[in-house]
């Protein structure tokens, strides 16, 4: 197994930090502690301690990309119709958000940290878009590249929400956690309100 450089390791320890204690309580110290490598080494490889702490969240965020991915990709069962397939998918991601919930709340960390700091901005608008396309691509069953703008701004957008809504509310009230079933029949009952 190769050995990983000080930057490397720099990057996985400000992940672990970040994940027990968030960006605001892990200290230089404690990701040059976790890393096994000297404090002078985060500037040098980063610059400061934000800018690591700053490339970690990416870092953390692209993973949960791929997990809340694998999730929704609906299931290849020819019997399985779509809404079947779309309650599974939402079983599936909440199972995720409930085993991993502190990558979660690394999203949430991102986004009250960017509302302070607009020089982060632009890198979260740009990973909601790509969130909101890839959702729209997966949900639509098609390649990324053929999704519509239409879709990315009204099905992509709508998924994430739905996403970053339940999931805080399952996050919230562990002993009644919502299923698929109740995503789906919530959204049938705001079908029927829209017509």
């Amino acid at each position: 197994m190769p050995t990983m450089g000080n930057r490397e390791a720099l990057l996985a320890g400000a992940r672990t930090c970040l994940l027990d204690k968030g960006f605001d309580r892990t200290t230089v110290r404690d990701i040059a502690t976790t890393a096994g490598v000297s404090m002078a080494a985060i500037g040098y490889h980063f610059g400061s301690r934000e800018n690591l702490l700053f490339q970690a969240l990416f870092s953390i965020l692209d993973e949960w990309g791929d997990v809340a991915g694998r999730a929704l990709v609906p299931a290849d069962e020819p019997d399985t119709n779509p809404a079947e397939a779309y309650e599974r998918m939402w079983d599936e991601l909440l199972a995720q958000a409930r085993t991993h919930p502190k990558m979660w709340l690394v999203s949430v960390d991102l986004f009250l940290r960017a509302q302070r700091q607009p020089d982060l901005l632009p890198q979260l608008t740009e990973g909601m878009r790509q969130g909101r396309s890839g959702t729209a691509a997966i949900l639509e069953s098609v390649p990324e590249t053929e999704v519509s703008e239409r879709s990315v701004r009204t099905l992509g957008m709508v998924q994430l929400a739905l996403m970053s809504g339940v999931i805080m509310q399952t996050l919230s009230d562990p002993d009644n956690p919502v299923t698929g079933a109740d995503v789906v029949a919530g959204l049938r009952a705001l079908a029927k309100i829209t017509g």
